[in-house]
């Protein structure tokens, strides 16, 4: 609500920058006539499209300026699916965007599968399908890019503030264009004006590490309560591409040996759950399939982990959870059923499966 309202005022902009899938895709948010924070840890957008519809939208949005979905639809021509597949191949190559986030939050929606498909009769018909909600327009409408310089600035500053100690693999891991080497300068210049620190803060690591000041010093605070804590250990569970998680970009992905060959990945809809900062259960794109990590065979870990699971179903998230497969086996093969039957799941046909109501009668148990 709050994004849509600064949206709407236009405080904030959201822009493509690369296609993730059919229904997918990275954005970045900046602010329009502030800071143009447009490049900052994205990978530079697709190729540009080319084709009819394309060609037809981009000259209507030229012409008209910002314009609702019919319009643009009247002007391309064709089935909507054509005409929607050709409008978010613009937005995922940072060409066109939209003033409200309702398109982005729409892409969940499930879509009809044949591009001739026709919409449903009704309300929908008339304002357009509802990944197209809103008004689109061109991006060189908007804000200029900024220089070079300002460009490297501005992204140093930023993923100093997102990582804490900003180290080469997490600069690699946000496939920023140059990589590290491009933003090394930037960073040394930094430190030369007294901004910010280098040194070998996290062991293992390099010896090539920038951290803000403040964030030194919440390193030296969390290392001497971890030292003292006692009691239960945290658990949290976390997208698996959240900067929070350090696996996979500051730090390799835990193997079980060398003959672990299970591709693990910072991917879009994939989660971990981290006990005590350790990682020990993968969850793949919509949950049908579980990876434990070495940590999770621990006499406790199991039963303190399965649980967050929980955190991926309710208001906002998915309906259920339903668990076919772990770690490549049938759910109902696997040693650590029982775990997840413990936790809340129930059998069903199709593996195990959590629900929310499952958890709200837990709860009143």
């Amino acid at each position: 609500r709050l994004l849509d309202e600064l949206g709407a005022l236009g405080e904030v902009a959201w822009v493509g920058r690369g296609s993730l899938g059919r229904d997918d895709g990275r954005v970045v948010l900046y602010r329009p006539g502030g800071e143009a924070l447009r490049p900052i840890g994205i990978v530079a957008g697709a190729e540009r499209p080319a084709g009819a519809r394309h060609d037809a939208i981009r000259a209507h949005l030229s012409r008209r300026g910002a314009s609702f979905y019919r319009e643009i639809s009247a002007a391309a021509g064709g089935p909507d699916r054509e005409v929607l597949d050709a409008l978010w191949d613009l937005v995922w190559a940072g060409e066109v965007t939209n003033d409200t986030f309702a398109p982005l939050r729409a892409l969940r929606w499930k879509r009809p599968a044949r591009s001739s498909a026709r919409p449903r009769a009704g309300r929908l018909t008339a304002l357009g399908p509802p990944e197209a909600a809103g008004r689109w327009s061109l991006i060189k409408d908007m804000a200029g890019v900024p220089a070079p310089t300002e460009r490297l600035h501005a992204m140093a500053l930023a993923l100093l503030d997102r990582y804490g100690v900003l180290v080469r693999e997490a600069v690699m891991s946000e496939g920023i264009e140059g990589g590290f080497a491009g933003l090394y300068p930037v960073l040394r210049a930094l430190e030369e004006a007294g901004r910010i620190r280098r040194g070998y803060f996290i062991e293992g690591l390099g010896a090539a590490q920038f951290a803000l000041a403040g964030a030194i010093d919440r390193l030296r605070a969390s290392r001497d309560a971890g030292a003292l804590r006692s009691g239960r250990p945290a658990v949290h569970l976390l997208a698996a591409a959240d900067p929070a998680n350090p696996y996979g970009a500051s730090l390799p992905w835990p193997r079980r040996g060398d003959d672990d060959r299970r591709p693990l990945a910072r991917a879009a809809g994939a989660s971990v759950i981290l006990v005590d900062g350790v990682a020990v259960l993968y969850v793949e794109r919509g949950g049908r399939t579980l990876q434990t990590l070495p940590a999770f065979d621990g006499p406790t870990v199991a039963g303190l982990a399965v649980p967050a699971l929980h955190g991926l179903i309710g208001p906002g998230r998915d309906r259920e959870l339903v668990v076919g497969r772990i770690d490549g086996m049938p759910v109902a093969e696997s040693p650590h059923r029982a775990v997840l039957l413990a936790a809340g799941f129930v059998a069903g046909y199709r593996g195990l499966v959590l629900r929310p109501a499952v958890e709200a009668a837990r709860g009143r148990r």
